[in-house]
């Protein structure tokens, strides 16, 4: 299926998230050829109790940091929504989707990498609502939706609900760990200390273990929201 695609669209509610979630098969992809454009929605710092000064610090220093990375991946410059950070409850689901509709219409992506809809974090939730809505197999049908699991979030939601995250479909990505490795270690303030989830041995150590379903060494996983054939 991938072989097919020319035009890729992450939409991620933070900046990090694109790493997490699809670091190394976005730069498979893009060794490629393959066109890949992402999409932030939120800030991913407004949120912090802390003054307004430091806040914009750590927004302009967030952005920095996703460029960086996209130059390691090889994608084209991020696009960031600047909305705030835990907060697009706030906001009508609409008002996203309509954001990424104009994006879907322009760039016309053959595929459409986002969170899953199981993620504890709101932003995360909203995020997929929003891309779920806005590829409505209407006009400017997007073939393939995957969604993608993020680590501290995905695993972390230990609700009642039965739509947890159940992967079934799965990329090797055994050439390109270096990359996403390197390109999340770009998101400093973002990583944490052994045993937290969002620290890089907790990250090679799911790769290796959706890579042994799979039997390679490193793979990453998705759940398919639609595939057009």
């Amino acid at each position: 299926m991938l072989h097919k695609v020319k035009k890729v669209l992450v939409v991620a509610a933070h900046p990090d998230d694109e790493i997490l979630g699809c670091g190394g098969t976005i730069k498979k992809l893009t060794k490629k050829g393959v066109r890949v454009k992402t999409i932030f929605l939120s800030d991913g710092e407004s949120s912090r109790k802390i003054s307004h000064t430091n806040k914009v610090k750590l927004i302009e220093s967030r952005k920095k940091s996703a460029k960086k990375a996209a130059k390691i991946l090889k994608t084209e410059t991020p696009i960031f929504l600047n909305y705030s950070d835990n907060q697009l409850d706030k906001l009508p689901l609409l008002t996203y989707v309509k954001d990424i509709e104009k994006i879907i219409i322009s760039f016309k992506p053959d595929l459409i990498f986002t969170h899953s809809h199981s993620d504890l974090n709101i932003d995360h939730k909203i995020t997929n609502n929003a891309v779920v809505t806005a590829t409505r197999p209407i006009k400017n049908i997007v073939k393939t939706i995957l969604f993608f699991e993020t680590l501290s979030s995905t695993e972390w939601n230990f609700s009642n609900d039965k739509k947890f995250f159940n992967p079934n479909f799965y990329i090797n990505v055994d050439k390109y760990l270096k990359y996403k490795l390197l390109a999340l270690k770009e998101y400093k303030s973002e990583l944490r200390k052994w045993p937290h989830p969002r620290s890089l041995k907790s990250v090679k150590i799911n790769l290796k273990k959706n890579g042994s379903i799979i039997n390679c060494e490193y793979a990453e996983a998705f759940q398919v929201g639609r595939i057009i054939v």
